[in-house]
């Protein structure tokens, strides 16, 4: 496993909850990778937008009509700001900028490449899926809220089914092929479709159970769901 690059999609309601910071998950999210990293191990970690970014967006479209590449522009700039903040937490371990083209391969010698969103049209999902095209990896890790995919929304239906393994057919079944800015889906339906054609394995997962993630990241059996693969 040494140099190895795990590319980790790491959503913004973990970044920043809607109650709030929370520094016990952030303190041992920066301890868990840094103990990797003594083990020869380099991350790419790309930031969403979650609740803020979707605050953002219902404070704009509350205020007048929006377009989509409006919307997606105000999450952009969101997951941009969140992607900063996680650089600067690791300080000297991570690459001193933060990724601009997710398809163009960057020469970093850091421990971490640190990105976000960059175009609209797509998430930040995307961008893990790109990253990972680009430098070879065949997994993404999408650390969000939620522990596992359902074959529907559970909120909404109580006999949802838990999913822990799905094909990207099934799963592109389920989410679509639409994105549309501020969607709150388990992946995005354009990294999915990208994800698919590239045959990148995706692995959906409650990012602050850290103990979960670490099994992940080893390889180990975990509580999430796989995606593909």
């Amino acid at each position: 496993m040494p140099n190895k690059i795990i590319v980790l999609s790491l959503g913004g309601s973990l970044i920043i909850p809607k109650t709030g910071f929370d520094l016990k998950f952030l303190k041992g999210f920066k301890q868990m990778i840094s103990v990797f990293i003594k083990k020869g191990m380099r991350f790419v970690i790309v930031c969403g937008g979650g609740a803020t970014c979707r605050q953002y967006q219902a404070a704009a479209k509350g205020v007048g009509k929006m377009t989509a590449k409006d919307l997606d522009l105000i999450g952009i700039k969101t997951t941009r700001f969140n992607a900063f903040f996680i650089k600067t937490i690791f300080g000297k371990l991570a690459h001193p900028e933060l990724t601009k083209a997710p398809e163009q391969k960057y020469n970093w010698k850091e421990k971490i490449l640190v990105g976000a969103g960059w175009d609209p049209g797509w998430s930040s999902d995307y961008d893990a899926v790109a990253l990972a095209k680009t430098y070879g990896a065949k997994t993404v890790i999408n650390l969000s809220n939620i522990e596992y995919v359902y074959d529907s929304d559970p909120r909404k239906h109580p006999k949802a089914k838990k999913l822990v393994n799905i094909s990207w057919k099934d799963f592109r079944k389920i989410v679509g092929n639409k994105w549309v800015p501020g969607a709150n889906l388990p992946f995005d339906p354009i990294a999915s479709r990208l994800a698919d054609k590239n045959n990148i394995k995706v692995i959906v997962m409650n990012g602050a159970n850290l103990p979960e993630v670490k099994k992940a990241i080893e390889g180990k059996k975990f509580r999430g769901t796989t995606i593909g693969g």
